[in-house]
């Protein structure tokens, strides 16, 4: 199994007909992901490589049967393309756009996660990979292989180097899902932890956080009462002075709050093994799946 994708997913694409958004989602087509239909408003009618593209999400999924988007559409759309997918009926629903307003996922955020039958990824992410099974998002799946480790990370980039590590460790990945670094996501550490506890292919997760918020000590917390399977964790931006932003918008210390010293304390105290790079995160995850 999976969690979020796999062969059954039946994808389609706001922004299909723009470049980004068709380059990343005729990739994800190649490697095996069934990509059914595209939506522009005003395109409705035309094709992408042979993928229909229609004017509204609802006449997407009527005619396609389509049950998860992606969302590829500028940053003043891309609130509402997400809503649409979701009116739909769309089960999964991953944001890739950058640079949304916070208000605007303010009202995203909580009409979607209040339903509790739909699960949105992102914004600002790399979307997901079920390896040898679907790719919604532009995580290059060249450097994954199936396995039983599931990944859940707020860099985007370093779900590609550990991933990478992972696969040269010789531990292939069940699912490898990038959560996005903005101060309001769609789904948070604990969300996909807990799809990873109920997953019964998935036998140890690697948790990638970063400095800023308090995502990776309420993980802690709720994982130590709360998952059987063993945990591998990483914090990223050691070096970060307080107060400067670094990288993503939710990645900025303020006192002694969100420090990667708080949060690796908070993690260890759960149980969880905090690694001091990406290269150790490979080791200790090898290890941890020996020891099962």
């Amino acid at each position: 199994m999976s969690i979020l994708i796999d062969e059954n997913t039946k994808l389609v694409v706001s922004g299909l007909t723009g470049r980004e958004g068709s380059f990343h989602s005729l990739r994800n087509r190649d490697y095996g992901t069934n990509l059914v239909a595209g939506v522009t408003p005003g395109k409705g009618g035309q094709d992408v490589d042979g993928v229909p593209v229609f004017d509204t999400v609802a006449e997407a999924v009527k005619e396609t049967g389509a049950n998860t988007s992606m969302v590829f559409v500028p940053a003043r759309f891309a609130a509402d393309a997400a809503l649409e997918a979701y009116d739909a009926g769309c089960k999964t629903i991953v944001v890739i756009t950058e640079n949304i307003p916070a208000m605007d996922m303010a009202r995203v955020v909580p009409y979607i996660r209040a339903s509790g039958d739909a699960t949105l990824i992102g914004p600002n992410c790399p979307g997901v990979l079920s390896p040898g099974k679907a790719n919604v998002g532009i995580i290059p799946p060249e450097i994954a292989k199936p396995g039983s480790v599931g990944l859940v990370s707020r860099s985007g980039t370093l779900v590609y180097q550990i991933v990478y590590e992972l696969t040269e460790g010789g531990l292939g990945q069940s699912t490898c899902v990038g959560i996005g670094g903005d101060p309001i996501p769609g789904s948070d550490f604990i969300d996909i932890l807990s799809k990873f506890e109920a997953d019964p292919e998935t036998d140890v997760v690697v948790m990638v956080g970063e400095i800023g918020g308090d995502a990776e000590e309420r993980a802690a917390e709720w994982a130590k009462d709360n998952m059987t399977k063993p945990v591998v964790a990483y914090i990223a931006g050691r070096t970060a002075p307080p107060g400067k932003r670094m990288g993503h918008a939710g990645a900025i210390i303020s006192g002694s709050k969100g420090t990667a010293a708080a949060k690796t304390e908070a993690l260890e105290a759960a149980g969880i093994r905090v690694a001091m790079n990406p290269v150790e995160v490979a080791e200790l995850a090898v290890k941890a799946h020996a020891s099962l």
